[in-house]
């Protein structure tokens, strides 16, 4: 890696899940107009053929007249070779395959137990802890021997656990974990904004104060040029709190917003992530059936869904690559690129992410992964003192970060008793004792393949 002025070149990034038909994508699009950096970028996969098919694609950017930078794309079969002297490690990677997620997420339904998304909290989320840990502990141990001052971003689902077992099994690695629920908080604050003054605002116009866990995010400030936009959000959810803002139908993604809007009049301040994510960390308030979810104006997502959407990637993989279809290249929204820069000493800034509590979230456990604003410099991410909740809301967050270090540490001791604590603490797991001891152990046998050593 090598400076020159204002650019920096040569960089190695290595990408594990590199044959990703999604998130991949965001990057290759996003380094290749990103005119200041340029470099190398080592694909890898399980999957080496998708990681192959993604190399020959990234590849054929700079053909586009709009890529402005040089990129290599290389698909590496093993992650040694992928991670050997990285200065950047991206971890995008589904824990399993829908057919576990379809068990994580659909299975607990035959008990009366409804999940809007499954990857995070939920049974399904712990379950997918589960398959999770030992994934991340390989991953851990690879870096810390082939790339030990790499810095590693991680966009894996559940965003804690995965963040907390790279610190857990390497201490002095440099990782952040990243996730773009907030910006859309951020959005609609500058929306209520536009509707009372008629001035519009970009995502980045509106500072807002971060705090919580990942899918489970708080914003209690928020700020443009120094006006409180807190009085004009909570106008805006008095107007749309009974019908929703937007149309929720167009997509298996779309919310009408009322679980967040409940949420503010409940505790005052702005849930910040979809509803689908925020239900799911709640008592069945807005998950009870899917009636319930209806109701409530959001989307239990079928993985049947997921499944459908995957042959569709795979067929536009396939026109990329025979030339049938080009992609098109621009900004994916997500900003891991600035974040790069800013760790190259290419510019300060500030922005959500996902690091260890060292005292950034008063109130909750010291080293339990959280998420707050942080200060993004040259070879450095420092964490911004958010605060501390109300007893009400750090009860909620409380009880998840609990949960998630339970099963963090049942995972690497491969301790089923200690997970199945975890299981039936976890607030939409609502069933007599028996039933979960039932349903535990069902989903653990669909998912067994992934618990390498446990006994079952």
């Amino acid at each position: 890696m090598r400076y020159e002025g204002d650019k920096v070149k040569g960089i190695d990034i290595a990408y594990i899940g590199g044959g990703s038909r999604g998130w991949a994508r965001n990057l290759m699009q996003d380094l290749a107009l990103e005119e200041r950096l340029s470099g190398n970028v080592r694909l890898y996969d399980i999957d080496y053929q998708a990681a192959c098919d993604n190399a020959t694609i990234g590849n054929s950017l700079p053909q586009y007249p709009e890529t402005k930078s040089r990129w290599k794309y290389e698909a590496s079969e093993t992650i040694e070779k992928a991670l050997g002297g990285s200065d950047f490690v991206l971890i995008s990677m589904l824990p399993g395959t829908f057919d576990e997620m379809e068990s994580d997420v659909h299975l607990p339904e035959e008990y009366g137990i409804y999940q809007s998304v499954g990857d995070t909290t939920g049974p399904g989320g712990l379950v997918r802890s589960l398959r999770t840990i030992p994934m991340f502990i390989e991953f851990a141990e690879a870096i810390k021997q082939y790339c030990p001052k790499a810095w590693v971003i991680n966009y894996t689902n559940p965003m804690s656990v995965c963040v907390r077992t790279l610190y857990k099994i390497f201490p002095g690695v440099k990782a952040f974990g990243c996730c773009h629920e907030v910006f859309k908080s951020q959005e609609q604050l500058g929306i209520a904004y536009t509707e009372k003054t008629g001035a519009k605002l970009t995502r980045q116009d509106v500072k807002v104060n971060v705090m919580g866990i990942n899918h489970f995010t708080w914003i209690d400030k928020a700020y443009y040029n120094g006006i409180d936009l807190i009085p004009y959000y909570r106008e805006f959810v008095d107007k749309y709190y009974e019908e929703g803002y937007g149309e929720w139908r167009n997509s298996v993604f779309d919310t009408a917003h009322r679980v967040k809007f409940d949420l503010f009049k409940r505790y005052g301040i702005i849930a910040a992530a979809g509803d689908r994510h925020l239900a799911e960390f709640c008592p069945p308030w807005y998950l009870k059936d899917p009636e319930t979810a209806e109701k409530w104006k959001f989307h239990l997502t079928p993985i049947s869904w997921r499944k459908e959407d995957l042959k569709n990637k795979l067929k536009a993989s396939a026109e990329f690559l025979s030339g049938k279809e080009k992609m098109v290249l621009k900004p994916s929204g997500e900003e891991t690129i600035r974040q790069i820069k800013a760790i190259l000493g290419l510019g300060d800034f500030v922005t959500n992410v996902n690091l260890p509590n060292i005292g950034q979230l008063d109130g909750l456990p010291m080293e339990a992964v959280v998420e707050t604003n942080a200060v993004f410099s040259s070879d450095s991410v420092v964490p911004v003192i958010a605060g501390r909740f109300s007893p009400e809301v750090n009860s909620l967050v409380l009880r998840i970060i609990i949960n998630h270090e339970t099963i963090l540490k049942a995972g690497i001791d491969r301790d089923i008793n200690l997970a199945f604590r975890a299981f039936v603490n976890d607030p939409l797991v609502t069933i007599e004792i028996d039933e979960a001891r039932e349903l535990f152990k069902r989903m653990l046998n669909n998912t067994k393949k992934y618990l390498p050593g446990w006994q079952l």
